[in-house]
């Protein structure tokens, strides 16, 4: 299983899960994007470079999925898959993400459902357990 949704009252929560905690923001991102189409119907004809550092695991991941809303409010782009995705500790201090994601813009051709508008850190935890890492994510729609 790459994610679940969890029941919330008025927002989209999920979590998302990976054997490592690059797969993990993969399919967070993969989550979020499933609440505002399908994204195996998405074809991959689009290459987006997605770079971000922050100071911590939460940090980051919230910076990664709010480059998503950027992308989807600026360009129309809608996610397939995550390529490439790579964390890395730069200079001892910051933390570095690099991914590829691969997609199209909307441009009518494709369904689409949920709105998300912002990404919260409200009961946001990113935590390894035996060997799985569980991402969850409470976003604003």
């Amino acid at each position: 299983m790459k994610y679940k949704y969890i029941e919330h009252v008025a927002d989209l929560k999920f979590q998302a899960f990976g054997k490592s905690l690059e797969e993990a923001f993969a399919n967070a991102a993969i989550a979020l994007y499933d609440f505002v189409t399908k994204t195996e119907q998405i074809e991959p004809k689009i290459e987006e470079k997605i770079e971000v550092e922050s100071e911590d695991n939460k940090s980051l991941l919230y910076d990664f999925l709010e480059q998503f809303l950027f992308l989807i409010d600026t360009k129309q782009f809608l996610l397939h898959e995550i390529k490439e995705i790579k964390i890395t500790r730069k200079n001892h201090d910051k933390l570095k993400l690099t991914a590829i994601a691969v997609g199209d813009t909307a441009d009518g051709k494709y369904e689409i459902g949920g709105d998300v508008k912002a990404v919260t850190y409200n009961d946001m935890f990113i935590k390894k357990e035996k060997d799985q890492y569980i991402i969850q994510v409470l976003m604003d729609i």
